[in-house]
């Protein structure tokens, strides 16, 4: 599917998207469209398993990095982009940039001693799911340090949806698990009934 605009997918769109189980990717960074795709089994992070190990916790304990979040969205979106294989087109870039406006889509960024940009994520939330998309660093367990921090604004914050679209051995580390599509569609429905702020 291209956007008509050929500039941005229309926000109504995207959220419309995730409502149903639905989320868009593109075939590169340079491809000007985009298709959406589901899963017949879903990965989700349960709130209340999240887990990290010892190094990230001592990382956090010594407060390497300070937490910040919506104030470097398109900047966190364009690292996670920056690798030799991506489905985060400029396309996707300028659309969830859109959402961030709107308060619907968020980054969550971790900041080093010297101010710059360690490691993040960002994701789209919607009621009381978080639809993580990505992340990436750029110094020692940066992207884990984010997800510390993520899962403790949703778990403060009442979310009752953490998903993570896919399933992967990487992800099981910090306790995703995989369910069927049914099973995610009646957690989904539950969570979008229930209003949360992702805020620290």
């Amino acid at each position: 599917m291209v956007d008509p605009s050929g500039k941005i997918i229309p926000p109504e769109h995207l959220l419309s998207g995730y409502a149903r189980g639905i989320f868009p990717m593109s075939e590169s960074r340079k491809d000007t469209g985009f298709h959406w795709y589901t899963a017949a089994r879903r990965g989700i992070i349960p709130i209340d398993e999240f887990r990290v190990s010892g190094n990230v916790k001592r990382i956090i304990r010594q407060e390497r990095y300070r937490p910040e979040i919506n104030k470097r969205f398109r900047n966190v979106m364009i690292k996670c982009a920056s690798r030799n294989t991506t489905w985060i087109s400029d396309l996707i870039i300028d659309s969830y940039e859109l959402l961030h406006e709107m308060g619907y889509a968020h980054s969550v960024e971790m900041i080093n001693r010297d101010g710059g940009l360690a490691g993040g994520l960002y994701g789209v939330a919607i009621g009381s799911a978080f639809f993580g998309e990505s992340m990436f660093k750029k110094e020692k367990e940066a992207d884990k340090v984010a997800l510390w921090h993520c899962h403790r604004i949703l778990q403060n914050n009442g979310f009752e949806l953490w998903d993570t679209q896919y399933y992967t051995e990487h992800l099981s580390q910090f306790g995703c698990i995989e369910i069927s599509n049914n099973e995610y569609m009646e957690r989904l429905q539950k969570a979008l009934r229930k209003e949360a702020v992702f805020e620290l």
